[in-house]
């Protein structure tokens, strides 16, 4: 999905909560718009951040696990950095969750 498809729909969905709310006789605020602006943004930044992070951690698994497989000696030391480097991954999801928690609560 392209960044043009998610921009209609939400525009779209934007459009139809207006008509909805102006159907009832009371419209969105700027505050509704801002909330939801702040929940997508907090959602795309766990996602993107998770997902990175998440498929970096198994490809990095996977080469020790074939790293063993070739070298059974090595095993530890393979072991070890790839503990290290499976941490520093994990941190990009760690900042992930602290930019979504700012988006949420600090921001606006």
């Amino acid at each position: 999905m392209d960044i043009g498809t998610v921009w209609a729909v939400l525009q779209t969905s934007v459009a139809q909560a207006q008509g909805q709310a102006a159907e009832a006789a009371s419209g969105i605020t700027g505050a509704d718009l801002r909330v939801v602006a702040k929940c997508l943004g907090a959602g795309i930044a766990m996602g993107v951040g998770a997902l990175g992070s998440g498929m970096s951690e198994g490809i990095a698994a996977a080469k020790a696990c074939e790293g063993v497989a070739r070298n059974p000696e090595a095993t530890p030391l393979i072991t070890r950095t790839m503990i290290v480097g499976q941490a520093v991954t994990e941190s990009v999801a760690i900042y992930a969750l602290v930019v979504a928690a700012l988006i949420l609560f600090a921001i606006g």
